[in-house]
């Protein structure tokens, strides 16, 4: 009987060079399926998805408001992964962010005016949300350090803790008594708001600050001997410390950075859009940065665009839902499209089906 022939996976030689360009090929091509399924026209559909995100001045602006957001809590999943610390926690670290920015920058009940230099509180209450989220983090990465419990857990987890102290704050100390009952917290002083990019829009200021951050990161990865030694750990952690590599404080020090960046993502969405806390501030910034993450392939740069990407995707569904009647949720689905996408992608590049055939067994 002869043998059935077999699939093999072999790593290639050189990666395909130019494989990366079919995953965004396959994304549209695959959510244009979905679109036709749905009865809608694909061309009309993409039509008014690219001008709901970037067709008028109102569309752009809410666009990088929402990719501002993303951009940081992208960076804060890209700057763990690449380290091996699988923080999933980002949500959680945004909302404790928010919180402390709120704390240190809030009208309190009673109080008559503003007071106090405005760059000064300013600066402490972004370091208060970026020192929150860090905190928030450091304990999830010290558990890992120094008795192996898995991060992906804990983090996970510590999401939900965070959104009941959220809320429970939002119940108690830091309510408005001026909400009517809702539960959100006090405003911020108006001084404290960051500055608007755009007259008459959402975005604002802490877009820039992100980008800066961005390149920031960038550069740290890829001049600095701190970059090297984090992808050292996330390459191969033993041997970084058989080299002398200080694995558990490069550990720690990774999660005080993403944590910061997703406090800093509160931050922005506190000072920059809302002014205040409430409990769906975030739409799930936090999941999406893990996403926008892996798409940039934990490229700092590359978060950028992904962020871009995804926020156009997500701003340009809702004008194209109004106008053609497709579920807004195909956003969601094109956004996860394109991860899986990317996923096989990468996995094609650097590695190939090879079809073997056994030879067959000469007769006994």
């Amino acid at each position: 009987m002869t043998p059935l022939p077999r699939w093999r996976v072999e790593s290639r030689e050189q990666p395909l060079r130019w494989g990366w360009l079919s995953a965004p090929l396959a994304t549209v091509i695959l959510a244009a399926g979905l679109i036709a399924w749905s009865g809608a026209p694909v061309v009309q559909a993409y039509g008014l998805m690219v001008q709901g995100a970037w067709g008028s001045t109102f569309a752009i602006s809410e666009t990088l408001t929402r990719a501002t957001p993303l951009i940081l809590t992208g960076l804060a999943a890209a700057v763990a992964f690449r380290a091996r610390l699988f923080n999933i926690g980002a949500e959680g670290q945004l909302y404790l962010g928010a919180m402390a920015a709120v704390a240190v920058g809030g009208q309190q009940a009673g109080a008559a005016e503003f007071t106090g230099s405005v760059a000064w509180l300013t600066f402490w209450m972004v370091l208060a949300g970026a020192s929150a989220g860090a905190a928030w983090l450091l304990g999830p990465a010290w558990l890992k350090t120094r008795l192996g419990v898995d991060e992906v857990v804990t983090t996970l987890l510590m999401n939900f803790i965070a959104l009941l102290l959220v809320s429970m704050m939002l119940d108690g100390p830091m309510k408005d008594p001026m909400a009517m009952g809702w539960p959100q917290s006090v405003a911020l002083w108006p001084e404290l708001e960051f500055s608007r990019l755009i007259e008459r829009s959402r975005v604002h200021s802490g877009l820039l600050g992100a980008l800066f951050l961005a390149l920031l990161l960038w550069i740290v990865d890829r001049y600095t001997t701190l970059g090297l030694g984090l992808r050292a750990v996330g390459a191969n952690a033993d041997a970084a410390a058989f080299a002398g590599l200080p694995v558990r404080r490069l550990t720690l020090i990774t999660a005080l950075m993403s944590g910061a960046l997703a406090g800093l993502a509160g931050v922005g969405e506190v000072a920059g859009r809302t002014s205040y806390l409430t409990l769906d501030m975030s739409p799930g910034y936090g999941y999406s940065g893990i996403v926008i993450a892996m798409l940039a392939g934990l490229h700092p740069l590359g978060v950028v665009a992904s962020a871009l990407f995804v926020a156009s995707v997500l701003v340009g569904a809702d004008s194209m839902s109004r106008a053609l009647g497709v579920p807004t949720y195909l956003a969601d689905v094109m956004v996860s499209l394109a991860l899986l996408c990317m996923l096989v992608t990468q996995m094609f590049t650097r590695y190939r089906l090879r079809l073997v055939r056994p030879a067959a067994r000469s007769p006994a």
